[in-house]
Parts: C-alpha cells; structure tokens; sequence
C-alpha cells in the first residue's frame, strides 16, 4: 500500500459566470491534462441572492458530462429537448451533453437566501463525444451514506466505496465522486484506484494530507530569507488538493474536522480543442460545432 503525495494546493478564484453569478473557480479552462478526464470545477456559494439569481441562462454543450451537485437552494433547469426540473438540497445531475444540448440553470436560495452548490465538467472520450444527450437526476435520498466507527462519513455518490455503490452508473471514465466529513482529530487513510487521476476540494473546516514521506501531514520545502524551510501546509475552505499516484488517500482532519470531495476518474489522454462548453478532439471538429450553433443545427436528437 502506498499514500498518494500531494503534489499541489491551491485556493479557488473568485469568478463571474453565467449572466453574472459570484463563484469560485477551482479548476478550468487552463491545461486540460491537470486532472484529465475532469475539466473545470466550480463551487458556486453565497448568501446574497443578489449575487446568483441572474443564473446561467440558455447556452451550449458539447462532447462533455456536467455534474451539478446542490447542497443549499434549489437549481431550476430546462433543455432543449424539453426536458424541465429542479434539484434540491442533496440531489446531483450527472447530464451527458453528448452531441449537444441547449440548456439552462436558475439557482433559487434557500428560506435564508442560501445558495449553494458545485458544478463539474468531465470531458467524454472521441468515441462517446456524439452519443445521445441523458440526464440522470439523482434524488438525495437515492444516494447511499457509509458511517463508520470513528464518525466519518462517506456519501456515494458515484463509483463503489467500501461496499456501496452511488447511484451514477454507466459514465465513460469509470468515477468515483464522494462528499467525505472526518471529525476533529481524526487520521483516516482511504483507498484510491492507482490508475485514477484525483482531487480533493475543501469545502467545510480543514486538514492536512498526508504525503508518503510525512505520515502526520504535507512536507514543502520553500525557501524564505535564503533558508529552506519544511512546512506543513493545511487545506482549508475552498482548498483544491491534486494527487500524484498511490493506491491510498490520508487525511488528518483539524480542529472543526474536514469535509471534502473525492473526486477520481480514468485519464482519457486524448488532444483537446476547447471553446467554452464545447469541448473537442481537433480544431476542426470545434468549427464545425460552432458552425452548426449559429446556423441552427446543433441539436441532433429532437424531443
């Protein structure tokens, strides 16, 4: 067995999106390798409806999977092919754009004005990035809970997991996606897929992961003042911690515990040409879809 070192910490950047939404951006629209078959992901949290109501009105996707995640509000959305709903507190929405799909998403905060909620992007592979548009609208009830000995808490949303499969089935980079809380003090080790690229995101309190070489936290060298210091680094709220490989996870959760999301997937290591949510293999494939975009052939299923 071996711990998966911690190859990089990083803090999630304030972002506008949409028709004008706050959010923060952990990852995205930069090398699309660092967590290949993931793309972009997104915490979108605030308590001022000011700062999220306008919502992501109608726009394209093509040749990727978006992941919708709601912990707080309620998320309205609508398609193209007619398709309507809204997720709830605790509901995701694993959606194959595939060939292409005109949606949109309408956050609505909670009795409080609370909103919040994650958005991933998962690029599908060359052969799959034509399929047929699905959704799969997964109830919080619907999703399995593990809780073990020492307090922690593992929801399951995709992928198996100590004996417990999500509901998500039949998505083409084989995930795993867990929402994880550790308690105040608690050192746990989890498995990991070694062929699996993953991430962690920071969502509530704090922790250190492990590395290899340091069991009880992360060793970094850094230089200050012309001296190289070792420093042991907590990720804390909207924390994006990448991994490099190893069929373990450690984490040592700080005084609040820590809750996160474990995220892995099978790399697709296949070119990438990129236009917002359209994502391709060649540059002339990414023409043709903006092509079909403007002259009103962009939706190959009809309702």
């Amino acid at each position: 067995m071996s711990i998966r070192p911690t190859t990089r910490i990083s803090q999630a950047q304030p972002t506008l999106e949409g028709a004008g939404v706050k959010l923060h951006r952990a990852f995205g629209f930069g090398d699309p390798s660092l967590a290949d078959p993931f793309l972009l992901f997104d915490d979108f949290r605030n308590d001022n409806p000011e700062d999220y109501l306008r919502g992501f009105p109608w726009h394209p996707h093509r040749g990727i999977e978006t992941i919708t995640y709601v912990l707080n509000g309620a998320v309205e959305h609508g398609d193209s092919l007619g398709n309507t709903g809204a997720l709830a507190a605790g509901d995701v929405q694993w959606m194959t754009a595939g060939s292409g799909i005109l949606h949109q998403e309408m956050p609505k905060g909670d009795t409080k004005g609370r909103m919040h909620g994650f958005q991933l992007w998962a690029n599908l592979p060359s052969a799959l990035k034509m399929t047929d548009p699905r959704y799969q609208d997964v109830k919080a009830a619907e999703i399995p809970e593990i809780i073990d000995d020492d307090g922690t808490r593992i929801k399951v949303i995709c992928g198996s997991f100590w004996g417990k499969s999500g509901p998500v089935d039949g998505i083409a980079a084989n995930p795993r996606y867990l929402d994880v809380f550790v308690p105040a003090g608690v050192r746990k080790i989890l498995p990991a897929d070694t062929w699996q690229k993953t991430f962690a995101y920071v969502f509530e309190g704090s922790g250190i992961f492990a590395d290899a070489s340091d069991p009880f936290g992360v060793l970094l060298e850094k230089e200050v003042d012309g001296q190289e210091l070792h420093i042991r680094e907590q990720a804390g709220d909207r924390s994006l911690v990448l991994f490099g490989t190893g069929d373990e996870i450690a984490v040592q959760a700080g005084e609040e515990g820590i809750r996160f999301l474990l995220v892995s997937g099978a790399p697709i290591q296949e070119p990438v040409a990129w236009h917002g949510p359209i994502v391709m293999n060649t540059r002339e494939e990414l023409q043709a879809a903006i092509r079909e975009l403007n002259d009103g052939t962009f939706i190959k299923k009809s309702a």
